[in-house]
């Protein structure tokens, strides 16, 4: 196996990586993508729900729409207790497992402040109680407030918090960071219209989304959908990689980190869209893998596909190890492959390919 070689992760990425963002409070990558992405597009919009359309060559055909959500995990504040620790609910699917002893960065009006979750300690359980896992309301977090009223100095309720835990590469090529989901899905789409624009001028009209609020329900995936109103779609999100220990291939697949993009295969993806896929990667040797998903996918593809009078949809992911996690482990090279089979993809298309079938 050819060893793998360290190289600098792209400034757009890493600056998506850090910026805190969770479903609703998706300002700070907003920022990111506007700084990246805005100059070189022929128009760019915002909307209500917070999402970056981004086209180049408009009046092309066909109209090809790309979606990476920049929404992460979070938690909000519910309620600050009389002793001046904060109650949280969670924004998007969390293992609670993962939440309890993690620093946090909570977003307020006058700046981040830092916290700590806290739960009791192992100590003070009874035995029966230590198999058990908390439930949401029995942690919080710490910000060493002393009462209620020193907090509320500090935090609002409705401020949101995203866990402490920066970008680092820890091998090679392999990264870890707390949102690689979806921040690379966000950073494919944008950096695939950079390349485009660098260029030959394209057939198609190519429409890079930042969608918000995927992690609660791919809402602005919904809305942009209508607005773009495309004849092709791929969503990129992350997907699976199923190669760590305890994983049953026969339920879940067999796709590996470093093997290059997962080309997603089922009733969410339009046959078109797929096999143009397959053959842009094998045309540019683009390593790739293969899923199979009998219903819709738990992506903006989902919504995109379904918009208006339907859409022709396809779903790449970055191959990722423990998903919805403080640390989330993917290869940059799976990355840099997604950008090039997409580019690939958008400067394969002719006048009148719809994906109708």
């Amino acid at each position: 196996m050819t060893k793998k070689i360290a190289r600098k992760a792209p400034e757009f990425l890493t600056d998506l990586l850090t910026a805190r963002s969770p479903s609703g409070y998706e300002s700070e990558s907003q920022a990111v993508f506007d700084r990246y992405v805005e100059r070189v597009a022929d128009k760019y919009r915002r909307d209500p729900m917070g999402n970056r359309i981004a086209i180049r060559n408009p009046g092309g055909d066909p109209i090809l729409m790309l979606a990476g959500h920049i929404d992460e995990l979070g938690l909000i504040i519910k309620h600050i207790s009389e002793k001046g620790f904060l109650y949280f609910d969670t924004i998007g699917g969390h293992d609670r497992v993962m939440i309890g002893g993690r620093r946090v960065n909570i977003q307020t009006r006058n700046g981040v402040i830092k916290g700590v979750t806290g739960k009791r300690a192992i100590h003070l359980m009874k035995q029966e109680e230590r198999n058990k896992v908390p439930q949401i309301h029995e942690m919080w977090i710490d910000i060493g407030a002393k009462d209620r009223k020193e907090a509320l100095k500090r935090v609002s309720i409705g401020d949101v918090a995203t866990y402490d835990q920066d970008f680092e590469l820890i091998h090679g090529t392999v990264g870890v960071a707390r949102a690689f989901d979806n921040k690379s899905g966000a950073y494919i789409v944008g950096e695939t219209l950079r390349r485009v624009a660098e260029g030959k001028k394209i057939s198609a009209s190519v429409v890079a989304v930042a969608t918000t609020q995927e992690e609660i329900g791919t809402r602005g995936a919904s809305t942009s959908a209508y607005a773009v109103h495309p004849h092709l779609a791929v969503a990129v999100d992350v997907g699976h990689a199923t190669d760590h220990p305890d994983c049953d291939h026969r339920k879940h697949g067999e796709t590996r980190l470093g093997d290059g993009p997962i080309i997603c295969r089922g009733a969410n993806v339009n046959p078109f869209v797929f096999e143009r896929l397959i053959a842009c990667a094998e045309r540019n040797r683009i390593p790739f893998q293969l899923e199979a998903d009998p219903r819709p996918t738990g992506t903006d593809a989902r919504a995109i596909q379904i918009a208006g009078p339907g859409v022709a949809t396809g779903v790449i992911s970055v191959p990722l190890r423990y998903m919805h996690t403080p640390s989330e482990i993917v290869d940059l090279e799976d990355i840099e492959n997604c950008v090039r089979l997409l580019t690939a993809f958008a400067r394969s298309l002719k006048k009148g390919e719809h994906g109708v079938w």
